[in-house]
C-alpha cells in the first residue's frame, strides 16, 4: 500500500514561505480541481470506525457464548432422542430450550441495543462544516472533504477540523484537553519554533482542540486517521479486549454442570447396558439425564438480573453499555482515573483572593475570611477590585436557545465573570469600554481602559511577577499608599505559594489616566499603577469526590490517578480529595512518588511493576501526571499483567486505547468525546467520580445475588434429576414428566431467582475487600449445599410425597401403574407440587448462607414475595384447570395432601437454619475477636 501521509516532521521549525512550499500550497489555498484531486490521493478526513457497534454482530454474540451452546447442544439432544423414541416429550423440551436461547438473546440485545441509542443521543456531534481558503475565497466546505494543504480559517469557539501549521494566529488560545488530558489554555503563534513536546508546540493546531479565543488561519499537513487524533482512534482499535470476570464465571459453572451432567448421563447408559436396560433404551434416558440437569431457567435469570442492576445504575446516573459490566465493577481492585472532568469539575473557577493582607475565601455567593464570613458592606471597600475583575477580560454573555444564560470564552476569563456574577457584582450598568491592550506572550498581562465617572481608568491583569513589577501603590483599606519593596517581595511570596497549590494566579491593578490618549501604548498605559490584589483560581474537586475516595479506600479499591496535566496541579488536586496526604509532595517523593511520562519511559516493566506494588496497606499510589496516551495504555496492561481488574475512567480521545484495554471503561457522558463514550463499557451521566463508588457497590451485591439465585436454581435440579435415576436403576414409576420439568424450570422457579437477584446490599459491603479472583461463583461448599443438602431434602420431599400419594391409593410396589391412567397423572402432580413447596421454603433459605431467615426479615424483600405468589398461582393452575391438566399431563389433587408437603418444605427451612446456626457457632469458637458470621465460601 503506498505511503499516503506527507512527510511534515519539522513543519514547526520551517518560516511561513517553507511551509507553503513543503504542502505545495500558498495563502490563498488549492485551487478547486487541486482540492479535488488530493481529496482522491489522501481520501476523506474521517476516521476509520473499524469496531463500531454492530446490531448483527451483537444480536449473534447472545446466540453464540458458552452457556448458549450448552443450552443448544441440550436442545440437539432431546430431539435426537425424540427421533429415537417418540412421544415422550423430548421434543417439546427441545422446542422450549430453544425458546429460552431466542427469548434470552432478544432481551440481552434489546438491552444493549437501548444503552447504544442512549449513547447516540449523549453525543456532542460537531458540526459537519468548516471554513477553508479555496482560489483565494473563503468557502464553506464538509469536514471530510479537507485535504492537506487547505488553508483553514478559524475562530473562536470552533472545533479544528485537522492538523495545521498556524501561518496567522491573532490572540489565539486553544484547549487541548481532548488530546492531552490537560486543562489549561494554550497560547498559540504563527512563528516557527523548534521547542518543546509536539503536541504543545505553539505554532501547530491539531483536530479535535477548540478555539477558546482569537482566529486566525493555519494549513493543514495531516487528515483522518495520519492526525494525531486518528493515531490514538488507531492505537484503540489495535487493542484486543478480553472476557469480563462474569463471563468467565458463566463459563466455568457452565463446564461444571456440563461435566456433571455428562458423568451422570454416561453413568447412567452404561449401567442401563449393564443391568439389560437395550442400547436404546439406555441412550435415551442418558440423553434425558443429561438435559434434565441443564438449568434451562439460569441463563434468563442472569440476563435479567443484570438488566434489572443496569436500570437501578442508570437511575443513578451510570449507563451500563454491556451487561456484564455491571459485575466487573463489583470485582474492581483498581481505578485509574484521569483528573480533569472525573475528579474535577472541568470548569475554571475563582477560589479565592487576596486582599489587604486577608485571604479571603470565596463560597457558595458568600466572602469568608478566617471562618467568618464578609458582610456586603465590609466587602465594598474592595470595590475597585471587583471592578477589575468585572472589566477586565473578553468574556461574554449569551443567551442560549434554552432561554438561560451563558459565559463564554477564555475559561480564565469566563470564571472572572462568573465570580462576579454569582457575587452580585455585575448588577450594575458596565463601565464604557473605551479601548484594550491585549495580553501577549511577551507582556505576560492585558490592560483595558474605561470611562467611569468622568475619569478614564485602566484596569490590569496578568502574571504576578509580571503586574508587580510595574506598580508603584497598593490599595489598602480604601487607600492609596506607597508600595514599599518588602510589600512586593511579600506579594510575590503569596503568589508562589498559591502556584504551589496549583491554582493559575493573577494579578489585578488600576490607575487613572489623565486624559483620553489617541494611541493606546503599553508606555502611556502599563506603569506606575496602584496594586489591588491577587486571584486564585482552579479546576475544583466535585465534592461528592472526597467521601468517594475515602470509600473506595475503607472497600480495598485503589484510586491511582493517570493524568495529562502538570504534575503540580495534579499532586495539588490529589491532596484536596485524599488521594495522597496533605504533607506529601516533590520534596517528598520518596513517600508519594510524582511520575510523569518521560520518567515513565526510562522505566524497566518490572520497576513499573514494583512502583504500583504498595508495599504496606493503605500506602498512596503513585500520581502520574504528563501521560501520553501510550503511557496510559503501559500502566493499565502492567496492573492486569499483575492479576489486578481495573477500571479505568476518562473524557478525552487520549483515554480511550486504556478505556477499551482495562477491565471496564469508564467514560464521562457530558463532557467526554464520542470516541470515548464509543470505547467505554459504562458511561457517568453526571461526569461525576462518586458516581462509580455507587456501581460499584452495585456491582458486589449483583455478583453475590447471583450466587444465591444460582445456588437455589441448582437445587431443584436435584429433584428433577432423582425419578430419572429411579425409573432406570430402580424400576419405580417416573414420578416427573418432561413438561413438569420445564415449568419449574421456566416457570415457577423464575419469578422467586428474580427476587433473589434485587437482594438488597449488605450494609458492610462497602467494608469488604474486592473479591478474589481465584474465588469461584460456583465453590465447592456452595454445590455440596446446592446438590447435597438442599437438592436431596428437595428430591426426598418429592420422591416421598409421591410414594406417600400412590400408597394412600391402593398402589404397592411392583404393581403396574400405567402412565395414561388418572392415579399415574395425580401422584406426578403430587411430586410437581412438592419440588414447587420445597422451592418456597428455599427461596427463604437461598437468602443468605448464614444469616437466618428471622434476622433478615419473611417480607422485606417485595419481590420474593410476589415471587412466590406467582409461583402458587401457577402450581394452582396446573393443578386445577382443565387446559393446565392438558398441557402439563397433571391433575386436580385432594387438599390433604398438601400438608404433608408444607411439612416437607417446613422441615427443609430447618435444616438450614440449624446448618446457618451450626457455621456461625463454629466460627465464633475459632474467631471469637470477629464478626460472628462467616460466608462458607
Amino acid at each position: 500500500m503506498a505511503d499516503r501521509s506527507i512527510k511534515y516532521g519539522d513543519i514547526n521549525q520551517l518560516p511561513l514561505e517553507d511551509v507553503l512550499r513543503r504542502l505545495d500550497t500558498t495563502a490563498d489555498g488549492l485551487s478547486f480541481n487541486e482540492a479535488q484531486r488530493r481529496f482522491a490521493h489522501y481520501g476523506p478526513n474521517v476516521l476509520t470506525k473499524q469496531d463500531h457497534y454492530s446490531s448483527l454482530r451483537g444480536l449473534l454474540s447472545h446466540f453464540t457464548h458458552f452457556l448458549a451452546v450448552l443450552l443448544w447442544i441440550a436442545a440437539g439432544l432431546s430431539f435426537f432422542a425424540d427421533r429415537m423414541r417418540p412421544g415422550e416429550g423430548m421434543a417439546t423440551l427441545g422446542w422450549a430450550i430453544l425458546s429460552v436461547i431466542v427469548i434470552n438473546a432478544g432481551f440481552a440485545f434489546f438491552q444493549e441495543y437501548k444503552a447504544e441509542r442512549a449513547l447516540q443521543a449523549l453525543h456532542l456531534l460537531l458540526p459537519d462544516k468548516a471554513w477553508v481558503m479555496r482560489s483565494g475565497q473563503p468557502v464553506e466546505a464538509t469536514r471530510r472533504e479537507i485535504v492537506p494543504g487547505d488553508v483553514l480559517i478559524i475562530e473562536e469557539g470552533e472545533r479544528v477540523p485537522a492538523d495545521g501549521r498556524l501561518i496567522e494566529a491573532i490572540g489565539m488560545r486553544v484547549d487541548n484537553a481532548a488530546l492531552t488530558g490537560e486543562s489549561r489554555p494554550k497560547r498559540r503563534t504563527a512563528e516557527a519554533t523548534a521547542d518543546g513536546h509536539w503536541l504543545d508546540l505553539p505554532n501547530l493546531v491539531f483536530a479535535g482542540s477548540t478555539i477558546l479565543s482569537g482566529h486566525g488561519r493555519a494549513v493543514v499537513f495531516a487528515t483522518g486517521m495520519q492526525s494525531e487524533f486518528g493515531k490514538i482512534a488507531a492505537l484503540t482499535t489495535a487493542v484486543e479486549t478480553g472476557l469480563s470476570p462474569l463471563q468467565k464465571e458463566i463459563i466455568t459453572v457452565t463446564r461444571i454442570v456440563a461435566v456433571i451432567s455428562l458423568v451422570m448421563g454416561i453413568t447412567f447408559f452404561l449401567v442401563g447396558l449393564w443391568t439389560g436396560l437395550g442400547f436404546w433404551i439406555s441412550a435415551i434416558f442418558g440423553i434425558g439425564i443429561i438435559v434434565a440437569n441443564v438449568p434451562e431457567g439460569l441463563l434468563p435469570t442472569v440476563t435479567l438480573a443484570l438488566a434489572m442492576s443496569s436500570q437501578r445504575m442508570a437511575k443513578r446516573n451510570a449507563l451500563i453499555k454491556h451487561l456484564p459490566s455491571v459485575e466487573t465493577l463489583g470485582c474492581t481492585r483498581v481505578i485509574c482515573t484521569d483528573k480533569t472532568g472525573t475528579l474535577t469539575e472541568n470548569h475554571m473557577k475563582v477560589d479565592r483572593f487576596f486582599v489587604d493582607g486577608l485571604m479571603i475565601e470565596s463560597r457558595e455567593g458568600c466572602f469568608f475570611t478566617r471562618g467568618r464570613m464578609i458582610s456586603t458592606a465590609d466587602a465594598e471597600q474592595w470595590r475597585p477590585f471587583f471592578d477589575a475583575l468585572l472589566h477586565c477580560h473578553n468574556a461574554k454573555r449569551v443567551r442560549k436557545s434554552d432561554g438561560h444564560s451563558a459565559v463564554t470564552g477564555d475559561p480564565t476569563e469566563t470564571a472572572l465573570l462568573e465570580f462576579a456574577i454569582a457575587h452580585g457584582l455585575a448588577h450594575r450598568p458596565p463601565l464604557r469600554r473605551m479601548g484594550e491592550l491585549a495580553f501577549d506572550a511577551d507582556r505576560k498581562r492585558m490592560s483595558t481602559l474605561h470611562w467611569s465617572e468622568g475619569r478614564l481608568i485602566a484596569f490590569t491583569k496578568g502574571a504576578p511577577e509580571s503586574v508587580l513589577a510595574i506598580c508603584t501603590h497598593t490599595h489598602s483599606h480604601g487607600d492609596t499608599i506607597a508600595m514599599t519593596p518588602s510589600e512586593r517581595t511579600h506579594l510575590l511570596s503569596q503568589s508562589r505559594s498559591f502556584a504551589e497549590q496549583a491554582y493559575r494566579v493573577l494579578a489585578v491593578a488600576m490607575r487613572e489616566v489623565a486624559h483620553q490618549p489617541e494611541h493606546i501604548e503599553v508606555e502611556t498605559i502599563e506603569n506606575d499603577l496602584t496594586f489591588l490584589g491577587l486571584v486564585a483560581m482552579m479546576d475544583p474537586p466535585h465534592r461528592e469526590v472526597p467521601e468517594a475516595i475515602a470509600k473506595c479506600r475503607q472497600a480495598g479499591v485503589r484510586v491511582v490517578m493517570v493524568t495529562g496535566d502538570h504534575p503540580l496541579t495534579a499532586l495539588a488536586v490529589a491532596r484536596k480529595i485524599g488521594l495522597v496526604p496533605e504533607q506529601a509532595g516533590p520534596s517528598r517523593r520518596s513517600f508519594v512518588p510524582v511520575i510523569e511520562g518521560p520518567r515513565l519511559d526510562t522505566m524497566s516493566d518490572e520497576q513499573l511493576r514494583q512502583l504500583l506494588t504498595p508495599s504496606r496497606p493503605g500506602e498512596p499510589d503513585p500520581v502520574f501526571a504528563r501521560m501520553a496516551p501510550h503511557h496510559k495504555m503501559r500502566i493499565v496492561s502492567t496492573l492486569k499483567e499483575m492479576g489486578e481488574v481495573v477500571a479505568v475512567t476518562g473524557d478525552g480521545v487520549n483515554d480511550a486505547p486504556a478505556l477499551k484495554k482495562a477491565d471496564i471503561g469508564i467514560a464521562m457522558g457530558v463532557a467526554g468525546t464520542d470516541v470515548a463514550k464509543e470505547t467505554a463499557d459504562m458511561i457517568l451521566l453526571d461526569d461525576n467520580f462518586a458516581t462509580i463508588v455507587s456501581a460499584i457497590e452495585e456491582g458486589r451485591t449483583v455478583y453475590e445475588n447471583i450466587r444465591k439465585f444460582t445456588s437455589y436454581v441448582l437445587a431443584s435440579n436435584v429433584p428433577e434429576v432423582v425419578p430419572y435415576l429411579g425409573y432406570g436403576f430402580l424400576g419405580m414409576p417416573l414420578a416427573l414428566t418432561i413438561p413438569q420439568v420445564l415449568a419449574v424450570d421456566l416457570g415457577t422457579d423464575m419469578i422467586p431467582a428474580l427476587g433473589l437477584g434485587t437482594e438488597r446490599p449488605q450494609s458492610d459491603i462497602m467494608d469488604l475487600p474486592p473479591r478474589s479472583q481465584s474465588e469461584r461463583l460456583l465453590s465447592l461448599p456452595i454445590l455440596l449445599r446446592a446438590y447435597f443438602f438442599l437438592g436431596l431434602i428437595e428430591a426426598v420431599i418429592a420422591i416421598g410425597a409421591f410414594f406417600l400419594y400412590l400408597n394412600s391409593q391402593g398402589w404397592s410396589w411392583g404393581s403396574h401403574l400405567d402412565w395414561s391412567s388418572p392415579l399415574y397423572r395425580e401422584a406426578t402432580t403430587v411430586t410437581f407440587a412438592g419440588i414447587v413447596l420445597a422451592q418456597v421454603a428455599n427461596v427463604f433459605a437461598c437468602r443468605s448462607d448464614h444469616l437466618s431467615v428471622a434476622r433478615l426479615g419473611w417480607l422485606t424483600n417485595p419481590l420474593i414475595v410476589w415471587g412466590i405468589i406467582t409461583e402458587l398461582t401457577i402450581l394452582a393452575l396446573m393443578t386445577y384447570t382443565p387446559i393446565g391438566n392438558e398441557i402439563f399431563g397433571t391433575s386436580p389433587l385432594p387438599l390433604w395432601i398438601f400438608g404433608p408437603l408444607a411439612l416437607g418444605a417446613l422441615a427443609l427451612l430447618l435444616a438450614e437454619e440449624g446448618r446457618k446456626f451450626l457455621v456461625n457457632r463454629r466460627h465464633r469458637r475459632t474467631n471469637p475477636a470477629t464478626a460472628q458470621i462467616v460466608s462458607p465460601s
